[in-house]
């Protein structure tokens, strides 16, 4: 995620495989200082970061309106009851599907030791009911520690993953597993410990959705140039066994368009490159968009690109071949195409977050960046899976086969992203949002009053 007062952390609150914006650019974006969360040192000298999620300097206390946010910063800034409305989630909860008796996993390093505090705070704020967060430590967690800069990234990634996914399942039970390595590099023990955590938590029955708000560049894995993808390929035993136990995995797409962060977590490829675990064929791909919200949470125009402070991930991987739930997207060739689905990620339509993990900082923040985007969708499978009645599992195909109905279906709930705009960022050309597929923002993003119901009866 990234900052900004408000991914990056507010705009975001989390760093990611892409890495945060800078300072600079965000800057000329809105007025106000900002705080950008630093990139998660590996143990291997490899950079991994929250996903994207940036987080405001400026913002941090006082909640805004939406105009008060256009007419400070020139963007928008929107609650948990704009979100509502503007994925239509309402008639859902009027509908008792609120995500009752389903569970959404989330992994994050280090965690937050306020988030329940934090969580309690957003509920009453947005007038919803709070939920209980078990907190799952998985190896030696430290102390949190508010100096350093690594815990107090993750803990904004914490933070905004667990409010997100509370806004749009508020009865959802959420466990967090925090695990003890913050460094979250390409086939490092970090990643290892993720892996353990989420595999671990799935062979106890634990967890019926898994949002993760974080990546690696495929070619940062040891062995990429060499064809050897087998660093990548002894990872995925977590995702292999969520298939098997039909819990249903998502991950943010990244931030950096169609390219990503080199192992120093600074610089960009300067060629298109995809990452892990989004590229992975076992996980639903989470990209971003902006959304044009009025005050009530309306649409005054269409979904665009995420493309401001960072721009949402998408593109073709290089170590997985095109699934066969991607047979029908001819935009993919023989690879696997990223994203799957998009949702808000936008620094121009950043998303309020309270945290007090940081006594210096404690407050009202906006969020942006498509670690912001994955926990969002977690919720949505959450509703779908209290629908249904039962896990959904793997829903790719289900996905796609609406999406195959979606140009003379209208219930499907998918509505198609095709205003021309364009994931090109750090100077490496990006793709266009066009009439259907595109890997910009895969096949659209949703209106979940048609596409929850939708869903689970696929499934």
């Amino acid at each position: 995620m990234r900052r900004i007062h408000a991914r990056r952390r507010t705009a975001v609150a989390a760093a990611w495989i892409t890495s945060l914006t800078s300072i600079a650019t965000i800057t000329t974006l809105m007025s106000g200082s900002i705080a950008v969360a630093d990139p998660v040192q590996s143990p291997q000298g490899l950079k991994a970061v929250p996903t994207t999620g940036q987080q405001s300097g400026s913002a941090a206390g006082r909640l805004m309106t939406t105009d008060q946010c256009r007419a400070k910063w020139r963007i928008g800034c929107y609650s948990a009851a704009q979100f509502r409305q503007a994925y239509n989630l309402n008639p859902l909860y009027r509908a008792g599907i609120t995500g009752k008796g389903r569970t959404i996993v989330i992994v994050d390093p280090f965690g937050s030791p306020t988030i329940q505090k934090d969580l309690d705070v957003y509920s009453a704020r947005f007038g919803m009911k709070s939920t209980h967060v078990d907190v799952v430590k998985w190896g030696k967690v430290p102390r949190f520690d508010p100096n350093d800069a690594d815990q107090v990234a993750w803990a904004g990634e914490t933070t905004l993953d667990v409010e997100m996914a509370h806004a749009v399942a508020p009865d959802a039970r959420i466990v967090l597993a925090e695990t003890a390595v913050g460094g979250i590099g390409e086939g490092t023990t970090g990643l290892r410990e993720v892996m353990d955590a989420e595999k671990s938590l799935i062979d106890r029955g634990v967890g019926d959705v898994i949002s993760q708000s974080w990546g690696v560049a495929e070619n940062s894995f040891p062995g990429f140039r060499k064809g050897d993808f087998s660093s990548i390929e002894n990872l995925r035993y977590a995702f292999k066994d969520a298939h098997k136990h039909g819990v249903t995995v998502v991950a943010a797409s990244g931030d950096s368009g169609a390219t990503d962060t080199t192992p120093n977590g600074k610089d960009h490829y300067p060629y298109r490159v995809n990452a892990w675990p989004t590229a992975d064929p076992l996980v639903v791909s989470v990209g971003g968009t902006q959304l044009h919200l009025d005050s009530q949470g309306d649409r005054m125009a269409p979904d665009s690109v995420y493309n401001d402070a960072g721009a949402g991930g998408g593109g073709l991987s290089h170590v997985f071949t095109r699934p066969s739930y991607q047979n029908g997207v001819e935009q993919v060739g023989g690879h696997r195409g990223t994203p799957d689905l998009s949702m808000s990620a936008s620094l121009k339509g950043g998303a309020w977050v309270y945290s007090s993990y940081d006594p210096k900082r404690v407050g009202w923040d906006v969020y942006v960046g498509t670690s912001e985007a994955s926990p969002l969708f977690a919720g949505i499978v959450a509703l779908a899976d209290q629908a249904a009645g039962h896990r959904l599992g793997d829903i790719h195909q289900a996905l796609y086969s609406l999406y195959a109905q979606s140009s003379w279906n209208p219930y499907t709930g998918i509505v198609d992203v095709e205003d021309g705009t364009n994931n090109s960022y750090a100077g490496v050309p990006g793709y266009t949002a066009a009439r259907g597929y595109d890997l910009a923002t895969g096949v659209g993003t949703i209106d979940a009053a048609r596409f929850v119901p939708a869903l689970a009866q696929q499934r």
